[in-house]
């Protein structure tokens, strides 16, 4: 029988808040964020529930928790693929680092989703980094400051779109994914030179 002790757990390794979030997220991607409960973490850590609240403010506290983690990776990743690279070489680094994030961490990436950002100023500063990372990559073209921040949105949007559904068997076969991924990467970089051509006419225009 598995009796659990929370004094002698907390004697044996102190728990803290960090300790219950990375419990959670391992939890949460490997066996899906659906599956993560406040009672499965408690299990895992070997306390009683009750417990948890001295660390976290409840199930959607815990929540927020990884959707920042979750961002805060992504963006870090992102950033990592990106150095050194520019243009089209660069968009497409970043768009494979963002595939590979999800895959590695399905269960915090899909607490983005779940927990919404606005009004949340650490969430939306979490939010801003990824689209300041996107927008870095960016800089290989001729681009405007207004039309870099609508490609890095784009970029957003399509990124996490395809990973969304990719993460979720959305592209059926016989279509390998893969490929259907460099024609999406290609159709953004051509979007984004026409931006780069339309900035470059405006600028003569203006000049």
């Amino acid at each position: 029988m598995n009796r659990r002790n929370d004094g002698q757990a907390s004697a044996r390794s102190p728990l803290d808040s960090a300790k219950v979030i990375a419990t959670a997220a391992r939890i949460a991607d490997a066996e899906g964020l659906d599956r993560l409960t406040l009672t499965r973490v408690a299990d895992e850590l070997g306390v009683r529930q009750p417990a948890l609240y001295r660390h976290i403010g409840g199930y959607d506290d815990l929540l927020r928790s990884l959707s920042l983690r979750g961002r805060e990776i992504l963006a870090q990743r992102l950033a990592d693929a990106a150095v050194g690279l520019s243009g089209d070489d660069s968009v497409a680094a970043v768009g494979h680092a963002w595939r590979q994030m999800v895959r590695d961490h399905p269960g915090i990436y899909a607490a983005t989703d779940r927990y919404p950002c606005a009004g949340d100023q650490e969430l939306e500063a979490a939010v801003e980094w990824v689209l300041a990372v996107l927008g870095q990559t960016l800089r290989g073209y001729d681009l405007s400051d207004e039309d870099r921040v609508h490609a890095a949105r784009a970029l957003r949007s399509a990124f996490h779109g395809f990973s969304h559904l990719e993460s979720g068997d959305g592209h059926p076969l016989p279509h390998d994914p893969e490929d259907t991924f460099e024609h999406l990467v290609e159709l953004l970089c051509a979007g984004i030179h026409r931006l780069s051509r339309k900035s470059e006419m405006s600028t003569e225009v203006t000049g």
